[in-house]
């Protein structure tokens, strides 16, 4: 793998991990509503996702996703579920203090949130679509070494978790930002509307 191969998938994958997404508004609820704990725990989630799709690239994703299908959606039913869920917590506890324990509690725990990052990810077409199509077009598949993965995974990694990372440290200092403003309660509502419409998305795109 080449400097410039390198630094193309590294360009190319920044790009789309910052793209609006749904995985982008679960790093920000979680984050903002949960503390960023549970949205770096969410981008981990998301980058585990993108690593298993790489690994699946590189022996055979046409192959390994057809035999894998009905798992892929599985995974992509319990995540839209889970989003769904999450976001109607959100909207019922909206008069609630947001870092209170009963906001917590119902969140579930960190695993939880790193659980829904790579249910997320594997459930998404796009993601499906970028590592059997443009992924090859970066990476000579039929001559990849261990090198070459080991630098893959290490630019998966920075590119995906640190830019959801990012997002998850803004919307944690905006939450913080916006104490005792007027409008909260409005926007936490807004944010579990959000989140339920992002499930019903991921349970019924094709």
């Amino acid at each position: 793998m080449t400097v410039t191969s390198a630094l193309l998938l590294f360009l190319a994958m920044v790009a789309l991990a910052a793209l609006p997404s749904s995985s982008v508004a679960l790093v920000v609820v979680r984050s903002a509503t949960h503390g960023l704990r549970h949205g770096i725990a969410a981008s981990l989630g998301i980058a585990t996702g993108d690593l298993i799709f790489v690994a699946l690239a590189i022996t055979g994703l046409a192959a390994m996703a057809e035999v894998m299908g009905t798992f892929f959606a599985v995974l992509r039913y319990a995540a839209a579920a889970y989003l769904v869920w999450f976001g109607l917590s959100l909207i019922r506890g909206a008069s609630a203090p947001m870092d209170g324990p009963r906001a917590n509690d119902r969140s579930g725990g960190i695993w939880i949130s790193f659980a829904v990052g790579v249910g997320l990810t594997l459930g998404d077409v796009k993601a499906i679509l970028f590592y059997a199509a443009l992924f090859p077009v970066f990476v000579d598949l039929s001559a990849v070494t261990t090198t070459d993965i080991a630098l893959i995974a290490a630019i998966t990694l920075v590119a995906v978790a640190g830019v959801k990372i990012a997002y998850a440290i803004a919307a944690r200092r905006i939450a913080t930002a916006s104490q005792g403003w007027r409008y909260r309660r409005a926007a936490r509502r807004a944010a579990g509307g959000l989140m339920i419409a992002a499930g019903g998305v991921l349970a019924f795109k094709t």
